[in-house]
């Protein structure tokens, strides 16, 4: 654990100085629902306004939304007009949407899914080791959504790790459980790596901007592009109704490909409804991210998504975010801006998404809100 992290819980204070008994929150949900707790700290508790419980004559928040689902095999083929549609319609209507026939092996998608539940099983002690509040580390093990800052925690234990360039992070990854970065490294990082790669060749095609040649050069650029990887675990909850296993966000990346287990629990926004999203077996969920809403101009929509916590199950999943590397600079692409469609976005870069959220505490589509030009 981080020095800070443990003087905070030493002396009962959080991250500002605030009061909270941060010794046992620090340790994150799993060790809270292993300890048998019957309530929800106070800490992880939300104003009544902003709880996932249903009220009265408010749509049904278990309402279960089927995504569009595309088959990546139709998108690489060579009659492909319709499927890349579908794609951009998913884009501009939903901002989500479900990949099978992807190409990345059932063994690997299992795998990398039981190496997280391993990790995540592992003593705290061992566990801790990992945990950082540099946002830069290239492995950050933590709590809640961002626990440095977050007035009210998340019902969420997540692990970090950046993926490029490959052969410089991998030795900083955890070597427990013993086979985590073999499973990581030659298997499901560098396959989901490649499928990002291959979709953002299909969107720019949906875009009809593929033939622009700065944009060859751009697909060039996502081969030495951010990959982060992030292990998100979402243990039982005694008291779902009063948290969330993630606040209402939005990805900052380019794209974002989503695997989970098949325990129900990620909504998006959706014509004003929250919805929950039906897991199909053997599917990737794949998400616009800022990014990419910036640089299709607001063609494409960069969706709030949350996590509902339940007390019945424990739920996995692990999110892959793609987008350029972190000095390269976000603006939206000419060939979709002229007089009668001017940028509607400001230029913007990692380094400037990681001072925002660093700085306070991330809400909604907060850093997108902050990237539009206002006339």
């Amino acid at each position: 654990m981080a020095p800070s992290m443990v003087a905070a819980a030493a002396d009962g204070k959080g991250f500002n100085g605030v009061e909270h008994n941060f010794a046992h929150l620090l340790k994150g949900v799993k060790y809270l629902s292993g300890s048998g707790i019957s309530k929800v700290p106070e800490k992880y508790i939300l104003p009544a306004q902003e709880r996932p419980m249903r009220r009265e004559a408010e749509p049904d928040p278990l309402k279960l939304i089927a995504l569009p689902l595309l088959d990546f095999s139709e998108l690489q083929g060579p009659n492909n007009d319709a499927a890349l549609k579908s794609l951009s319609d998913a884009c501009q209507d939903y901002g989500f949407f479900q990949l099978v026939n992807h190409g990345i092996p059932e063994e690997v998608t299992k795998g990398i899914v039981e190496v997280s539940k391993e990790f995540f099983e592992m003593p705290f002690e061992e566990r801790s080791k990992y945990m950082s509040s540099d946002m830069y580390s290239p492995v950050r093990y933590g709590t809640s959504f961002n626990q440095s800052k977050d007035k009210v925690f998340c019902w969420r234990d997540f692990l970090k790790l950046t993926c490029q360039p490959m052969e410089e992070v991998l030795p900083h990854w955890p070597s427990s459980p013993p086979h985590m970065r073999r499973e990581l490294a030659a298997s499901y990082a560098k396959a989901a790596k490649n499928l990002s790669i291959a979709l953002t060749g299909a969107i720019f095609r949906g875009l009809e901007i593929d033939q622009v040649e700065e944009h060859g050069a751009m697909i060039e650029e996502f081969k030495a592009g951010s990959q982060l990887m992030v292990m998100n675990c979402y243990p039982q909850c005694p008291q779902p109704d009063l948290t969330l296993g993630m606040p209402p966000h939005s990805d900052y990346g380019f794209l974002t490909l989503l695997l989970q287990d098949q325990v129900e629990g990620l909504q998006i926004q959706h014509r004003d409804e929250w919805v929950m999203v039906q897991p199909v077996p053997n599917a990737l969920v794949i998400n616009v991210g800022d990014h990419l809403e910036i640089f299709s101009n607001g063609r494409y929509k960069s969706v709030l998504h949350r996590v509902l916590a339940n007390s019945t199950q424990h739920r996995v999943s692990v999110a892959s975010i793609h987008t350029l590397s972190s000095n390269r600079t976000i603006r939206p692409s000419p060939s979709l801006v002229d007089d009668a469609n001017p940028p509607r976005y400001k230029d913007t870069d990692f380094a400037s998404f990681l001072d925002y959220v660093s700085s306070r505490e991330p809400k909604n589509k907060d850093f997108l809100e902050s990237r539009k030009v206002t006339r």
